[in-house]
């Protein structure tokens, strides 16, 4: 599936319109809802198979947050081969207590992968726990960029944004 169709499939199952507060506090009248996408088990490995190309030479483990982009980083894995760190949006307080599940991040090139960006604050917060944990990571790689200020703030963290595809890509 090329490109322009996998835009097509994506905006046609995930668009939404309304009235939608997202996690940065902007409210909004168009909502792309990710798990309207990773829901779905064919259209989640189109997305993972055309994101293939995009992760950076030299990463060793793919990292998802919590939550929308642990579906994505499974089948990004699948397809690439990498390994798999499953990173929460804080340490649990029972078990092992640990941010990052599944892979080791320390002293590694790691990926952060995540489902829609608008913002990038759960990445740059994401991205700074990792780092305390002996990660190195330069880049995130998202499904669809909002275009609302997330690869600037990430930039202002030193990591640069990937993404597979922006929301005017899909509104086109």
């Amino acid at each position: 599936m090329d490109k322009a169709e996998l835009g097509r499939r994506i905006h046609q199952v995930s668009h939404l319109t309304g009235e939608f507060r997202l996690r940065s506090g902007i409210t909004t009248t168009e909502y792309f809802d990710k798990y309207r996408f990773e829901a779905d088990p064919v259209l989640l490995d189109a997305i993972a198979e055309a994101m293939v190309p995009l992760v950076p030479a030299g990463t060793e483990v793919l990292a998802g947050l919590e939550m929308g982009g642990i579906p994505v980083v499974t089948a990004l894995g699948r397809r690439t081969g990498l390994p798999c760190a499953f990173v929460r949006k804080e340490a649990k307080s029972y078990g092992t207590c640990r941010l990052a599940e599944g892979a080791e991040v320390a002293g590694r090139r790691v990926l952060v992968v995540e489902d829609v960006v608008t913002s990038g604050g759960q990445i740059v917060l994401s991205t700074k726990e990792l780092r305390t944990l002996g990660a190195e990571i330069s880049h995130a790689l998202c499904v669809i960029d909002r275009n609302q200020g997330g690869p600037e703030a990430l930039a202002a963290n030193n990591l640069q944004l990937l993404s597979l595809l922006t929301a005017a890509e899909l509104r086109a």
